[in-house]
């Protein structure tokens, strides 16, 4: 009966709040008191008794009150700390304020006229009897530290490493586990990622605009930064779900340390928010979360980091004999973000990762993501994001290099089985993504091929199923109708293209596999060098645009009766029924272009003067030189409404290569086809594994790699979607579900 009176008496007190029709004194300690001292009170009770709709009327209609009310649980606060909380009850008392004021919190900052509330003096403090102070930011959060590194008795002289968490980065001896300390540290981290979370309530923005919480909290002058970054490191990367394996260990025992570990991520991911662009360094002052990550150079730091993340995100992937018998974490696209960031930020760490085949037990994980969410709408923020880490790690040749390791351990994945390396998984993976990926990707086929020109010269052995899935993609690329269909549908031709010259010019001895299905589907090169440029050809086009609403290659596909297996019972980290809205980013932000030059090192080529998403620009890599040069000219005409994409004359096809191969081995399988009579394709490919083309192809071409490069566009898209994932994920209790966010569009499908 207690508990229940208790809680009478806190309702009561909300009710209070929004029905008084004179302003209550801070003084009144009494009344105050009811919103914290309840001893049994819940994180979900305060969000059940304190509905949005009360808070809202207070802050409308009783604003000083609701003033009065945050500075005085912030008081508490203060007042914990001084006194090292020694009882039970002083600790609820923190916890309860804690609570409220996460409560609170995002509802003050979808009102643009409160968000300088915490940035200064309380209104009305003479007149309420309090003593003018700092804004309330310097008193609440200094104080969070200190109860986040368990140091509140003794704030003034804490060491720097003797609070950490865990063992790890800098840092060697693992404190015992503690389930209370987990819990509490679970809590104020979500109050730590509230205060944070004013940047969800902002109309998204290109420009460089830091967010002040996240500024506040990692600034130089603040002491405690370092042992709470590596705390929050090092209980994400120490992490291990599965424990010594015991089947359903999970459904017996609770596992406090998850809940810790999801919310550190996320408050991790948030304070390494650094604006960049592609000319100045960001403005205000250093973040002192970015600058600790970007200082870690130990050899034994980068090997705990990765295989800590490397673990994580396997984690998902894991199958045993027993159905659900192990434990599957759910936020892995916070551990995406966390690898994206630690990458971008510190190149050592980027090096260290591709200089071993250990980057691989990274790619596995991040490809079944893609594959496993193509078709899912509200996933798609998480192809993106995996394609944009692929993209970032294609820009460095050790990338490529290790794509040759033969692919063994088998991930349940609805693909095609082969046998062959990562590459022919990574080609596999990114062909059923254009195919039958959902529409909303198609803006990332450009990403998706430029990770394959990237890496194309360094593939030393194709197989013969990714070699025809390559072959497939040009095919559909390269009909009219699709070619003429978008103005920059051709980039992807060329692209293609360009995957193919890599291969020959630099891998020929091993890719028999890829020569002999270019030889079997010369017909694609022969029309690409006589693309029809007859206007009434072309405009036919817009009729089958009309029959392919949805993927364009999908459309394509089921023409051609080309069947897909279902798909995989997904491991989906939204709430059903809710996706955030995320706006695209363009290949041509996202690379500068790069040349390997004779010494192997990477030159940095001057941005094209003529416009990127012009169709006069010139996709072919190879130097200009005398000779057939296959060029296409169709311009469609337009009558009436319609409306047709044209393609300039001034489009080179780089056809050169491919088409002196086709010139010289076609003869010669041929040939041999005839003199021994052959149905066995298995002999020809021996034929072709041994041949050469040595002194018979075109100068070889310059490798240009497009490497990624940072910019306000992207800051953007990865704040929207980092917020996105943390909306989400938050649903118990649920911080921010039904509150005015501004920076993403919620969705329900």
């Amino acid at each position: 009966m207690g508990n229940v009176d208790s809680k009478l008496n806190f309702r009561k007190a909300v009710i209070q709040l929004t029905t008084k029709t004179q302003p209550v004194e801070a003084t009144d300690h009494a009344f105050w008191d009811q919103f914290w001292t309840d001893t049994a009170t819940t994180v979900q009770d305060v969000f059940a008794l304190v509905p949005a709709a009360e808070i809202r009327a207070v802050r409308e209609e009783s604003p000083s009150n609701l003033a009065t009310l945050c500075y005085k649980a912030v008081e508490k606060l203060v007042q914990g700390a001084d006194s090292g909380c020694p009882s039970e009850k002083e600790r609820q008392i923190i916890l309860n304020c804690i609570r409220l004021l996460t409560r609170i919190l995002p509802y003050i900052f979808e009102d643009a006229d409160w968000r300088g509330f915490f940035w200064s003096t309380v209104p009305g403090a003479g007149r309420a009897g309090m003593q003018c102070l700092r804004p309330l930011r310097h008193s609440g959060a200094p104080i969070l530290y200190g109860y986040l590194l368990d140091t509140a008795e003794d704030m003034q002289s804490i060491d720097s490493c003797e609070y950490i968490w865990e063992a790890g980065v800098g840092f060697a001896q693992s404190p015992p586990l503690n389930y209370t300390h987990d819990l509490n540290r679970t809590e104020l981290l979500k109050l730590l990622l509230t205060c944070f979370s004013e940047a969800m309530y902002l109309p998204p923005s290109a420009e460089n605009i830091l967010n002040p919480w996240v500024t506040f909290f990692c600034a130089t002058d603040n002491r405690h930064a370092l042992p709470l970054f590596t705390s929050l490191l090092n209980v994400v990367c120490a992490y291990d779900a599965v424990g010594y394996g015991i089947p359903y260990n999970h459904l017996m025992f609770s596992d406090y340390r998850e809940v810790l570990v999801e919310h550190a991520v996320q408050v991790l991911i948030v304070t390494l928010e650094h604006e960049a662009g592609p000319a100045a360094a960001p403005v205000g002052p250093d973040n002192l979360f970015v600058n600790y990550l970007s200082r870690i150079h130990r050899e034994e730091d980068f090997s705990f980091i990765l295989k800590g993340l490397a673990r994580l995100m396997t984690n998902p992937l894991i199958q045993t004999y027993l159905p659900n018998s192990a434990k599957k974490i759910r936020f892995h696209q916070e551990l995406l973000v966390l690898f994206w960031k630690l990458c971008d930020f510190n190149k050592k760490f980027l090096f260290f990762v591709l200089k071993s085949s250990d980057v691989l037990d990274v790619l596995v994980p991040i490809l079944f993501y893609l594959n496993d969410a193509r078709a899912d709408q509200s996933r798609v923020g998480l192809v993106h994001i995996g394609v944009f880490i692929l993209l970032l790690l294609s820009g460095e040749r050790n990338f490529g290099v290790r794509l040759n390791k033969p692919y063994s351990v088998r991930v349940p994945m609805d693909i095609p089985v082969f046998t062959g390396t990562h590459a022919d998984l990574l080609i596999v993976i990114f062909h059923k993504i254009i195919t039958s990926g959902h529409q909303r990707l198609q803006p990332l086929f450009d990403c998706l091929l430029t990770i394959v020109v990237n890496v194309s010269p360094y593939l030393k052995s194709l197989s013969m199923v990714a070699a025809n899935k390559l072959l497939h993609l040009l095919e559909a690329f390269s009909t009219n109708w699709f070619l003429f269909s978008a103005s920059q549908n051709h980039h992807l031709v060329f692209f293609l293209l360009e995957v193919f010259n890599n291969l020959i010019q630099y891998q020929f001895d091993g890719n028999c596999n890829l020569v002999y299905a270019i030889i079997r589907k010369r017909n694609i090169f022969h029309q690409l060098a006589n693309l029809s440029s007859d206007p009434a050809a072309i405009h036919k086009v817009e009729r089958v645009n009309v029959l392919s609403k949805s993927n364009p290659i999908q459309f394509y596909c089921r023409n051609k009766i080309i069947c897909f297996v279902s798909l995989l019972e997904t491991i989906d980290p939204f709430p059903k029924g809710l996706s955030c809205c995320l706006v695209p980013v363009a290949i041509d932000k996202l690379t500068e272009k790069a040349q390997v030059s004779e010494d192997g090192t990477m030159v940095c080529l001057q941005q094209m003067t003529t416009d990127q998403n012009s169709p006069q620009h010139t996709h072919s890599l190879q130097p200009q030189t005398s000779g057939n040069q296959h060029t296409h000219s169709p311009q469609p005409q337009t009558s009436g409404n319609q409306h047709t994409h044209s393609l300039q004359p001034q489009t080179k096809l780089p056809l050169q290569t491919i088409m002196r191969l086709l010139q010289v081995l076609v003869p010669q399988v041929e040939k041999i086809c005839i003199d021994k009579g052959l149905t066995d394709e298995s002999e020809i490919l021996k034929f072709l594994q041994h041949g050469t083309l040595v002194g018979l192809l075109p100068v070889p071409h310059p490798i240009l790699i497009r490497k990624y490069q940072a910019n306000a566009g992207t800051a953007m898209w990865f704040r929207t979607y980092m917020w996105g994932v943390i909306y989400l994920r938050n649903v118990d209790p649920p911080i921010w579900y039904d509150t005015d966010v501004r920076l993403f569009e919620i969705q329900r499908i």
